[in-house]
C-alpha cells in the first residue's frame, strides 16, 4: 500500500474551514478514512490591539490553503479536486506536489507515529483540550489517525468523542 503524504489544496479565500469540513464529510460518506488520514487548515496565535485592548486571536497561517495527509491515487485526488472550493492542488500544472519532512517541521506537524497502547475498554481520562479532566470508555481506535473514540457521559447518555491520543492519559 502507498504511503500518506502531506499535500496542499488552493482554495478561494475564506473557504478554508467550509473546505476542510466538506473534505471531511466527503471522507466519513464514502468510507475513506483510510486514505485520506488528516485535514487541517494551520492557524497561529497572533496579539491584537483593538481598542486599547491586547487580545490573543488566531488567524489562519496560510489563508488561501488547506493541508491534507492522504494516500494519492485516482479516488482520493478526484474527490478533493471535485470538493466545492477547491480550485485545484499546489503543485506544477496543479499536479499534487507532496510536501517534505522539512517542509512540515516548522509547521509543528509531524508524520512520526505513536504507538499505541491503549485498548477499547480501558478507562481513560483527558488531559488536555476542549475535553480536559473528562473521563471516558475507550470505544474505538484509529491508528491511522493517532486518535480513539471514547464515550462520555454528557446530559444522561453516552456521547461518542474523538480525541488525539497524546491527549489521554490511562486512569
Amino acid at each position: 500500500m502507498a504511503e500518506a503524504k502531506w499535500y496542499v489544496v488552493h482554495t478561494y479565500s475564506g473557504y478554508e474551514n467550509k473546505v476542510k469540513a466538506n473534505i471531511e464529510k466527503s471522507i466519513q460518506n464514502l468510507h475513506l478514512e483510510d486514505q485520506i488520514l488528516d485535514v487541517q487548515v494551520p492557524m497561529q496565535n497572533v496579539m491584537e490591539v483593538k481598542n486599547g485592548q491586547k487580545k490573543s486571536v488566531q488567524k489562519k497561517l496560510f489563508p488561501g490553503y488547506v493541508l491534507l495527509h492522504m494516500i494519492m491515487n485516482d479516488e482520493t485526488w478526484y474527490v478533493v479536486r471535485n470538493t466545492r472550493g477547491v480550485t485545484g492542488f499546489v503543485g506544477p500544472e496543479s499536479k499534487p506536489v507532496p510536501l517534505t519532512e522539512a517542509e512540515m517541521a516548522p509547521l509543528g506537524i509531524s508524520s512520526e507515529k505513536v504507538q499505541i497502547d491503549y485498548e477499547v475498554g480501558d478507562a481513560v481520562r483527558v488531559v488536555s483540550g476542549a475535553w480536559e479532566e473528562t473521563v471516558g470508555i475507550i470505544r474505538s481506535i484509529n491508528q491511522a489517525k493517532q486518535s480513539v473514540t471514547i464515550g462520555v457521559e454528557m446530559f444522561g447518555r453516552e456521547t461518542a468523542v474523538e480525541i488525539s491520543v497524546l491527549d489521554i492519559r490511562r486512569m
